[in-house]
């Protein structure tokens, strides 16, 4: 069975807006494969399905690939609430509301299991960054910020799971 390409509803319009906002530079694909040492990722048809052929990974993180990265698309994802749904995929999402934002982020959330699962490695890099993009969506729509998160991580930091768990409130639900 051919695997079926996902597709983004985000045009390059609407990405080269939102990158232009956040203070980034537009390149093209081509510039951005060739400076990474990347193969595009082609799609074909086949009986009237996209299926993809992905390339490999590059061979190392780059330098600015690090955690902060989650702070600054916290920051634009803010930036895009209460502005116009039809230019920003943030913002149409933030519009629609909190549970048209949870469905997204579950739906994320299985296809990254689903990958990890399957063994696809380079698969699971991009659900991942899916989810956690959805994850961000949610925070900023309900008032959390990633400092609060960052901290609850700090407080747990060394602390065994089985004893941070058995500390929390008891949940009759969860049994």
């Amino acid at each position: 069975m051919p695997k079926i390409l996902k597709t983004t509803r985000k045009s390059a319009e609407t990405k080269a807006v939102d990158d232009k906002a956040a203070g980034k530079k537009t390149v093209s694909k081509k510039t951005v494969a060739k400076k990474v040492g990347a193969k595009k990722t082609v799609a074909k048809k086949a009986v009237g399905k996209k299926v993809a052929t992905t390339a490999p990974l590059p061979p190392a993180v780059p330098p600015a690939a690090t955690a902060e990265v989650l702070d600054r698309l916290f920051d634009v994802v803010t930036s895009r609430k209460g502005t116009n749904p039809s230019i920003s995929h943030s913002a149409r999402l933030l519009a629609r509301g909190r549970r048209k934002i949870a469905q997204k982020f579950g739906e994320e959330a299985v296809e990254c299991l689903i990958e990890a699962v399957a063994g696809n490695t380079g698969e699971l890099v991009g659900e991942s960054a899916d989810v956690l993009y959805h994850l961000i969506v949610m925070w900023v729509d309900a008032g959390v910020h990633p400092a609060e998160v960052w901290a609850e991580l700090h407080r747990r930091e060394g602390t065994s799971g089985i004893a941070e768990k058995a500390a929390r409130p008891h949940d009759p639900l969860a049994e």
